[in-house]
């Protein structure tokens, strides 16, 4: 099995969403391995269990202290354990939008409600009133905005015509104990997931100008429409065991350049010749702005002049 994902889980209280994925963690499938429980509440049951399990603990009360300071001094301790992730169960602060940047799709959170429907507090007592038929729960990743990030899975938990917001609450905590462990597991090993690194290549790609998608050397292959081709996808083509992108370069020292200074990630794809470069994406920190860049360069490269002068033209207003 792969290398274990590192993940920080932070509380305030009893930590039972915690609990679930540390359970789940001691599987012998599972992607994903506990290394750190911190709270901004000394006392919280939590770090007591996780203790008990042999998990680090940290705590930090926030009382009294400037919300970025505390937030620094949570991201020190966080990356110190060597977390790669950040799971949220059931934290209470609400963390600034600098610590948030800092973990941008590594940070997720579980909400007690069928998101978009009722952020904030109190989710069982508003579908209740509501007379919806259904409440439930929802993991996303955290963005600055509260409970509004991508969704990464929900579950619905049906209302019972006698259900209090206590007896519902109980059923949803179930639904969140099941929920949780399965998207943090998505999410951890989508990094080296051919179909998910194929699929973001793909939508940045074919947001290029007068780009389609063939399939060329049983490869994903994007270029101009009856034109030249600009990228490849290669999933383990002739067997090397990488997920990789192929993009255009300048020559042969360009290509050299690139291997000398990074060879884990970049190196020269067979068949292909100098004019060529295999950018590794199955390393779990593909930078995917990068990506985008390489393919846009890429595209420049093959496209017609008269489409880059339309491009220019428009990105001059």
């Amino acid at each position: 099995m792969a290398e274990r994902a590192r993940v920080a889980v932070l509380i305030s209280g009893s930590g039972t969403n915690m609990a679930a994925l540390l359970y789940a963690s001691r599987t012998a499938d599972c992607p994903y391995e506990i290394v750190l429980v911190a709270s901004n509440n000394p006392d919280a049951a939590g770090l007591t269990l996780a203790a008990a399990e042999g998990v680090p603990t940290f705590a930090l009360p926030h009382k009294g202290m400037a919300r970025a300071d505390h937030d620094l001094a949570m991201d020190a301790a966080i990356r110190n354990s060597g977390a790669q992730f950040v799971a949220l169960a059931g934290y209470m602060r609400i963390l600034t939008p600098e610590f948030v940047a800092r973990w941008e799709g590594r940070m997720v959170n579980i909400h007690p409600s069928l998101l978009p429907k009722y952020t904030g507090l109190h989710t069982h007592n508003r579908a209740l009133a509501a007379g919806d038929s259904h409440a439930g729960c929802t993991v996303h990743l955290v963005t600055a905005e509260l409970d509004d990030g991508p969704v990464l899975g929900q579950t619905a938990v049906a209302i019972l015509p006698d259900d209090s917001a206590e007896t519902l609450a109980a059923r949803v905590l179930i639904a969140e104990h099941q929920l949780y462990a399965r998207c943090l597991a998505a999410l951890v090993s989508r990094g080296s997931s051919p179909d998910y690194l194929i699929e973001q290549v793909r939508s940045r790609a074919l947001a290029l100008a007068e780009t389609d998608e063939v399939v060329s050397h049983g490869m994903p292959c994007f270029g101009i429409v009856k034109g030249k081709k600009f990228a490849y996808v290669s999933n383990d083509h002739h067997g090397d065991g990488k997920v990789a992108l192929l993009v255009k370069v300048s020559g042969p020292d360009e290509q050299t350049q690139l291997i000398e200074n990074d060879p884990a990630r970049y190196y020269r794809p067979a068949y292909f010749g100098d004019g060529w470069i295999g950018i590794r994406l199955d390393l779990g920190d593909t930078d995917w702005d990068a990506v985008a860049e390489w393919l846009a360069r890429s595209w420049r490269s093959v496209a017609p002049k008269k489409l880059t002068a339309l491009i220019d033209a428009a990105d001059s207003f």
